[in-house]
């Protein structure tokens, strides 16, 4: 690996982390307006009617569904963008690189979705959450690291940037195949003739970004439009987006880095400032034992925790992977907990599963209660792990 890849990740890593920071004062800044007197104004923001017309081509959405329709596929094609450097030339081009996190990422995936089913089983309407639990906040796991100080080994970073890279890859298959309303066959033909023009542009050589940008547009409304979730078109129109130009130079790169602080220090807080408003009037012990926020408390603090470990744990002893220099397992560990931090994409698939104020409020109180428990539990193994590895000599490992 060049010095130039090693400070372009270190550079990607920080501004995840400070985008977490961001992240974490608007998800409290929500929770506190909410449960103020301002608690009307921010629902009536959010229900604000917005239009935007072209002729007879026309988007009526309340606020809240821009936010999460349109800023969200910005975030997306961001995700597109991580995941094709990443799959081309990064942590996921080789087995042995995407191994490790590949197999963590599985059971991450995998136990919390079952977790979540088996406290769900009496209640045959709330399976379609099963995804909720399965997703990791890349930006608030990394933004707590960022807090530990630069004690935090880049290696450990490195590998839940990887677990939840393959976690965001998860959950766009599920939005894809288990969140789609009924298609509108005239509208996804538009948005496919759209991505088939952009797949045709890199293929011809076409290097300049805004043309991909124009026609990116026409897709995202085409697959609006259709029934399946736009959020999919930005990840879509990513994978289409060169490498680099005639000279070599990095023009996927270039992008991504100068989109990281819109979505890091805009869309995302504004995303959960949107959707992270969790009314506690009246809250009893009663409805947080309900099936609903139970599954997906459970599912993201106690299923991450088991799935993330317990599959690292076998693959490591199977010999398919093997754990990173530097790296034992209480910081396998402590990486396995902030994974249980679901968050921002735990709180969207909430909105594409449920529509009830009801049940929405419910799944807020799940996925905020376990990625607090989750983001304090890692904190704490890590910080008193990191503190132990700084007293051993040089080169040590430790271990269970």
């Amino acid at each position: 690996m060049t010095q130039a890849s090693i400070d372009g990740r270190t550079t990607f890593l920080s501004k995840e982390s400070a985008g977490g920071l961001a992240l974490m004062a608007a998800a409290v800044a929500a929770l506190l307006v909410s449960n103020s007197p301002l608690a009307g104004a921010y629902g009536s923001l959010l229900e604000l009617p917005v239009t935007v017309s072209i002729g007879a081509l026309g988007i009526d959405k309340p606020l809240l569904l821009w936010v999460n329709d349109g800023l969200m596929a910005i975030f997306f094609f961001l995700v597109g963008l991580e995941l094709k450097r990443e799959v081309l030339e990064g942590r996921l081009s080789s087995f042995d690189r995407a191994s490790l996190p590949f197999i963590a990422a599985v059971g991450g995936m995998l136990v919390p979705a079952l977790i979540y089913l088996a406290i769900n089983s009496g209640t045959p309407e709330n399976a379609v959450g099963w995804a909720i639990p399965a997703a990791t906040d890349i930006a608030f796991a990394l933004g707590i690291l960022a807090l530990m100080g630069p004690s935090v080994p880049v290696a450990l970073k490195v590998f839940l940037l990887g677990i939840a890279i393959i976690d965001d890859l998860g959950a766009i298959i599920a939005i894809a195949l288990f969140y789609t309303d009924n298609l509108s066959w005239q509208s996804l033909v538009l948005g496919g003739v759209g991505l088939a023009t952009l797949a045709a542009m890199n293929r011809f050589g076409v290097k300049r970004i805004a043309p991909y940008a124009l026609i990116g547009l026409l897709v995202w409304v085409g697959v609006l439009k259709s029934g399946v979730h736009a959020t999919l078109a930005g990840v879509l129109v990513a994978l289409t987006i060169p490498m680099r130009d005639n000279a070599g130079k990095a023009i996927l790169e270039k992008v991504e880095h100068g989109l990281h602080p819109w979505v890091g220090f805009f869309i995302m807080p504004v995303f959960a400032f949107a959707n992270a408003g969790v009314s506690l009037a009246g809250l009893s012990l009663t409805q947080l034992m309900a099936p609903l926020p139970l599954g997906i408390a459970l599912g993201l603090f106690v299923g991450k925790q088991v799935g993330v470990m317990g599959f690292t744990w076998l693959g490591v002893k199977s010999g398919l992977c093997r754990l990173p220099d530097g790296m034992g397992w209480k910081e396998v560990y402590g990486v396995a907990c902030l994974t249980g931090i679901g968050f921002t994409m735990s709180l969207f698939i909430g909105t594409l599963a449920f529509e009830s104020p009801e049940q929405l409020n419910a799944v807020r109180m799940g996925v905020v209660i376990a990625s607090v428990l989750s983001g304090c539990l890692g904190t704490i193994v890590l910080r008193r792990v990191l503190a132990q590895t700084t007293r051993l000599p040089r080169g040590a490992v430790t271990s269970l």
